[in-house]
């Protein structure tokens, strides 16, 4: 069965660089990120675990955490940080889940269900294995987003997407095309102008009845 946003996250049990976890129990209160890898030492996945692990600090003011995923085993991944530390200048400082197994892989339809073979696989037989899913609190699916393997990764835009998700779940706005934090924002149709008058006491900008402008909200 496919996944879809809102649909809740498959709960696994995996090995990581961190030990055993249960992903739904890791996750506890906070938003999460999970990002997969088709192999470790490849060179695109190389620079963006190191990219993201220099936005930690980002991510911890955001309650977010950032696990990993290769198709590769536990001992595996502890090798490769090391070279993804020198060669990108920030050691990994978040759990990375050895699925050599494509337990999980096959669990986030990343790989077909029907998939067996572990031994020699490379980078373009799990090309698929390229995908960033956010998952809420509530271990619900926010959003998915699949990159092919020659292409990295926009891990600001995922920073971008995760401040609107958060925004957005606390207030009933939406927010426009190429929005940026601090930026105007939307009032959703199902408020109703009586509402946003609540809401939004400050005023809003009316261009289309549906089209309702309203600085961000605190």
């Amino acid at each position: 069965m496919s996944l879809r946003i809102n649909d809740t996250a498959p709960d696994f049990t995996a090995e990581t660089t961190a030990g055993t976890i249960k992903f739904h129990e890791w996750i506890g209160d906070s938003y999460a990120i999970l990002f997969s890898h088709p192999k470790d030492f490849t060179p695109v996945c190389t620079t963006e675990l190191g990219y993201m692990a220099g936005l930690k600090e980002e991510f911890d003011k955001r309650n977010t955490k950032v696990i990993g995923l290769s198709v590769d085993k536990v001992d595996d991944h502890d090798r490769w940080a090391q070279d993804i530390k020198e060669t990108q200048g920030h050691a990994v400082n978040f759990p990375m889940i050895g699925d050599y197994n494509l337990e999980v892989s096959k669990l986030y339809n990343m790989l077909p269900a029907e998939e067996v073979d572990t031994e020699g696989r490379t980078a373009v037989t799990n090309a698929t294995v390229r995908t960033v899913f956010i998952i809420g609190p509530d271990k619900k699916i926010k959003l998915m987003l699949t990159y092919p393997m020659s292409t990295g990764r926009n891990f600001d835009e995922v920073l971008r997407v995760l401040d609107s998700i958060q925004l957005t779940a606390s207030h009933k706005v939406a927010t426009p095309v190429n929005w940026k934090n601090g930026e105007d924002c939307i009032i959703v149709p199902a408020v109703s102008d009586e509402e946003a008058k609540e809401k939004f006491p400050g005023g809003w900008k009316t261009i289309k009845p549906y089209l309702r402008v309203v600085p961000q909200p605190k």
